[in-house]
């Protein structure tokens, strides 16, 4: 199998110690901070708008095969690990949905931060609506 090589586009930043298990749950406020060789793939971000912030779970322990199935925070029973929103994951890589709450060159303010600071962004994706009956 191939390996691949990720580098971060920017990093989070926020002020609080302890974060929500969810951006839903979230009103958490801070920054996307991109790297300024990205900031012209930034302009048509708008105030307002949703979007999906793909990262990395680099605090995160070590993936083994005791976490395929585990006891959600949140649950009773036991489920896999892709049916779950653990950090602990084969690849550590987490998905978001935040609230743009403005852009400032290379600057993302955002909302619903359920990230620790400092934490890698790897992409930032539009948040599209699905059409979809999932």
């Amino acid at each position: 199998m191939s390996k691949l090589l990720i580098e971060p586009i920017g990093y989070i930043q926020h002020g609080a110690l302890s974060v929500p298990k969810h951006c839903n749950e979230s009103e958490l406020e801070g920054k996307i901070v991109v790297d300024k060789r990205y900031v012209s793939g930034l302009t048509d971000i708008k105030k307002g708008e949703c979007i999906i912030v793909i990262f990395h779970f680099h605090k995160s322990s070590k993936f083994t095969k005791e976490y395929l199935r585990r006891v959600p925070s949140h649950g009773s029973y036991k489920k896999g690990v892709f049916s779950i929103c653990s950090p602990v994951r084969p690849n550590s890589i987490g998905m978001s949905i935040l609230k743009v709450r403005g852009v400032v060159e290379n600057i993302i303010y955002v909302k619903h931060i359920d990230m620790l600071n400092g934490t890698p962004v790897l992409d930032i994706k539009p948040y599209i609506r699905c059409a979809l009956d999932c």
